[in-house]
């Protein structure tokens, strides 16, 4: 059963009871945070950009629309992504950087959003 309800939030953001199952979507560990104070229940490397296009994006906002075309291309055929589909929700994808508008997680969400919408 694909999760009901996605959304995201910044892994240093407070834990709360609404966030249902927190799942980890960066490839790296943020820094300065312990397992404990993060409260996750998976972490999904495997759902994160390839290491290559995370270090060409490098956090760039004039380059997200190019890394987000690059991502998709890359989440299309990701077996990870069909594991974040069958999560029961409701589910948080929780991630690291700071920007909360030019970011992997934004484009993994409306990707798992339209997959979801398409009986995926």
């Amino acid at each position: 059963m694909a999760p009901t309800h996605l959304k995201l939030k910044r892994v240093y953001e407070e834990p709360a009871n609404e966030d249902g199952r927190r799942v980890l979507v960066d490839r790296l560990w943020p820094r300065g945070l312990s397992k404990n104070e993060a409260k996750l229940a998976d972490w999904i490397k495997d759902v994160a950009p390839s290491p290559e296009l995370r270090k060409w994006f490098g956090h760039r906002p004039e380059r997200f629309a190019d890394f987000r075309e690059r991502y998709r291309q890359e989440l299309a055929s990701n077996p990870a992504v069909q594991t974040l589909l069958h999560l029961d929700g409701p589910v948080t994808l929780v991630y690291g950087a700071k920007d909360p508008v030019h970011n992997h997680a934004v484009v993994l969400l409306e990707f798992l959003k339209t997959l979801e919408a398409h009986g995926s």
